[in-house]
């Protein structure tokens, strides 16, 4: 009896032994068991558990036999090693393959899809700006003889003004004493002339020119030695003009005061037109381009903008900020915009159109960016993209893409995880 009882033990541990091994087979299609959140995890049977993470593996599928390697027509038929499998993988283990994730499972962590088109490349840039007169745009009157503030046309900063209006008065003998040469030479000029002596008269010439000259610099305009030539009356003061319609930015002069040669007298600006200094970076740079237009906009006028255009690019960076600055001309006819006022500048520059995804679908892995292209029933390839510029939420596409493609639009990174699971997407 006892003999037999060792028999029946035994014959039940071998048909409980022979269950386990079918219970914890694995599929024919299953090449192992790994951890979703550590693919280095390899395990043959499903019930074990993730060394690191105490996780339950899942099952990857075996690479279809179209991916496999096949004899040369002349070698030896007979069953691939494990050592010449491996070193085929390698040589191709850079070339991502097609993946699987359930339909059912895709709707479960939100993925969802988006096309390859064209669309137009529409760049909006802002920047700061700063708003400066136009250099072309604004005199400062200097000083050119000595004498005395004898009277203020314009009473302070802010004035405005008209084209050819007075400005200031100075006295000044030496003026006088200049004028009285001028009158002298047109009396020397005309009585050469009576004479008939070519020679005296081409002489009373050229010092009546000197003189002309001399005052010319003196700030005296030609309408005044106009004057001047008809009523040969010399003045002892000198009236300047304003050279065009604008406003006085400054008077550092009073009346009665004595001025040298080089004193600043006053400033006059033109603001219809104004500059408007904006900083862009140098990644923008590129796309900035010379009578480019430009949307200029202030706090101070909700609701108002400004047209300009960029004519001018500052051709050096500033080496603290890496920006680079243009000079953007701005029509300002109600003056409105003001020096030293702050402003925002929007250029909207047109690059065409082209191929464009949505930055969402970008998966970037440092050199290079990766999408995932729907090939239908759950079907996912992971491919690499050449990107151009990025414009708002979309990216330019270079190469890798074609126009209607369907691209994984969310969930990227659980779509990366399954990818290397099933050793679709091995090096990045």
């Amino acid at each position: 009896m006892k003999t037999f009882l060792i028999f029946l033990t035994a014959i039940a541990a071998i048909l409980f032994t022979s269950c386990a091994r079918q219970e914890n087979a694995m599929p024919n299609d299953v090449a192992y068991y790994t951890c979703t959140m550590h693919p280095s995890v390899r395990a043959k049977n499903p019930t074990d558990k993730c060394p690191i993470c105490g996780m339950s593996l899942v099952p990857v599928k075996k690479t279809p036999a179209t991916n496999a390697p096949t004899a040369a027509p002349h070698d030896h038929a007979g069953p691939t090693t494990v050592h010449d499998h491996a070193s085929q993988t390698a040589v191709h283990d850079h070339e991502p393959t097609e993946f699987t994730v359930p339909i059912e499972r895709q709707q479960m962590i939100g993925v969802t899809y988006t096309n390859v088109e064209m669309r137009p490349f529409e760049f909006h840039i802002r920047t700061p700006g700063i708003v400066a007169y136009d250099k072309q745009r604004h005199w400062d009157y200097v000083s050119r003889v000595d004498g005395y503030v004898q009277k203020l046309h314009v009473s302070s900063r802010g004035d405005s003004v008209e084209k050819d209006q007075p400005l200031l008065t100075i006295y000044s003998p030496d003026l006088l004493v200049a004028q009285g040469e001028y009158v002298n030479a047109m009396r020397s000029r005309d009585e050469a002339r009576q004479s008939g002596n070519t020679n005296l008269a081409q002489s009373a010439e050229r010092m009546l020119q000197s003189a002309r000259q001399r005052l010319n610099l003196w700030n005296i305009s030609d309408q005044q030695l106009s004057d001047l030539e008809k009523t040969r009356q010399p003045q002892n003061t000198l009236t300047l003009y304003s050279p065009f319609k604008g406003v006085v930015q400054d008077i550092p002069v009073d009346q009665g005061r004595h001025v040298s040669i080089g004193d600043h007298l006053v400033d006059v600006a033109d603001l219809s037109v104004v500059w408007v200094w904006a900083d862009f970076y140098q990644d923008d740079l590129p796309l900035l381009k010379k009578g480019e237009p430009v949307t200029v906009t202030t706090s101070a006028f909700p609701g108002a903008t400004f047209n300009g255009k960029i004519d001018l690019i500052d051709p050096f960076l500033n080496d603290a900020r890496r920006t680079a600055r243009a000079r953007i001309s701005v029509e300002n006819p109600d003056s409105k915009l003001r020096p030293e006022m702050y402003v925002d500048a929007t250029l909207l520059s047109n690059q065409g159109k082209g191929l464009a995804i949505p930055a969402s679908a970008v998966l970037p892995t440092g050199t290079r960016n990766v999408v995932f292209v729907n090939k239908g029933d759950g079907k996912l390839q992971p491919r690499f993209v050449q990107l151009g510029r990025g414009f708002g939420n979309f990216y330019a596409v270079t190469s890798g893409l074609e126009e209607g493609e369907a691209i994984v639009a969310s969930a990227n990174f659980l779509i990366d995880a399954e990818a290397k699971v099933q050793g679709a997407l091995q090096q990045w």
